[in-house]
């Protein structure tokens, strides 16, 4: 992985530029124990400070983040476009009661169980749901709904980032808690204050290890692992601003077609399925039995 790949660089190109000038790693490693308890676990402290038991816990999660990197593939926006687009089909030429059958249970439905990622994330099969619910019972005003879908891809999104910002709060911590370590060396330090300089020398150093290591931990390892985890989570947004985008240009009484079109437009250029592509995946989707009573055409 390449996170991995950074971080063994980050500690090779510090500590190897380190060594390779001259620099002693004895005073570093004899230090690193002590300066580590006051550092790493005053950090995690304030992690439990500022959090309830539930934040901890997702914050932990978050470090799995980093390295499995966004949930959403590429396929998997191909296939949110072509759900909607054969519940769009369904509520166009069948009704609201027949859409209501796949919305109700949609764990039952066979257009959703053709797309598995989609049915087992709860906050997107919600938001598709309740959208054509709300379609369902005449709201069809494009402005409403998609403030309302905002709202909603908003809460969960704001939800989301509080791991993110729970680790920027603990890296933007380790700096001070660096000098509190660095402090704290400095006075034992003056407590031998009559021994020899080689001996006030080498405490002083590891004194100073203390505002090294929080620096380093702060710039070099959690804070690029927040920006990591906001990274991921505005790019998992996406799907949802796509399904807000198809819903949206629907109830501008643009056809299935259009809709799924304007949201491939929204997708990531890295993740977007190119047109002829899309095209294809929504003949094989309209060929597909949806209900088993007949195919979809």
């Amino acid at each position: 992985m390449i996170q991995l790949l950074g971080i063994a660089g980050v500690v090779a190109a510090v500590f190897g530029g380190y060594y390779a000038t001259g620099g002693q790693m004895g005073v570093i490693l004899h230090a690193l124990g002590g300066e580590l308890v006051v550092i790493a676990g005053g950090g995690f402290m304030t992690l439990l400070i500022a959090n309830d038991g539930a934040g901890v816990a997702k914050v932990m999660k978050a470090f799995g983040v980093v390295f499995k990197g966004p949930r959403w593939k590429r396929g998997d926006y191909g296939d949110l476009l072509c759900l909607t687009f054969l519940l769009m089909r369904v509520h166009q030429k069948e009704g609201a009661a027949k859409l209501e059958r796949h919305i109700e249970k949609p764990e039952d439905s066979a257009i959703f169980s053709r797309y598995p990622n989609i049915l087992r994330d709860a906050p997107l099969c919600a938001l598709l749901c309740d959208t054509f619910r709300t379609i369902s019972l005449n709201n069809k005003d494009p402005h409403r709904v998609g403030e309302m879908m905002e709202s909603t891809i908003e809460k969960k999104f704001h939800e989301d980032m509080k791991p993110a910002k729970a680790l920027q709060t603990v890296a933007d911590a380790f700096p001070a808690l660096g000098i509190v370590a660095a402090v704290l060396g400095v006075i034992k330090a003056m407590g031998s204050i009559t021994e020899p300089p080689e001996v006030l020398g080498g405490m002083i150093g590891s004194a100073l290890v203390g505002t090294f290591l929080g620096v380093f931990l702060s710039y070099g390892l959690v804070g690029p692992m927040a920006a990591r985890v906001k990274a991921i989570r505005e790019e998992e947004r996406r799907l949802f601003d796509v399904a807000r985008a198809v819903f949206t240009s629907y109830l501008e009484n643009l056809s299935p077609q259009i809709c799924v079109e304007v949201g491939r437009q929204g997708i990531p250029s890295a993740l977007q399925p190119s047109y002829n592509d899309m095209e294809t995946q929504l003949r094989e989707a309209s060929r597909t039995k949806s209900d088993g009573g007949g195919e979809e055409t």
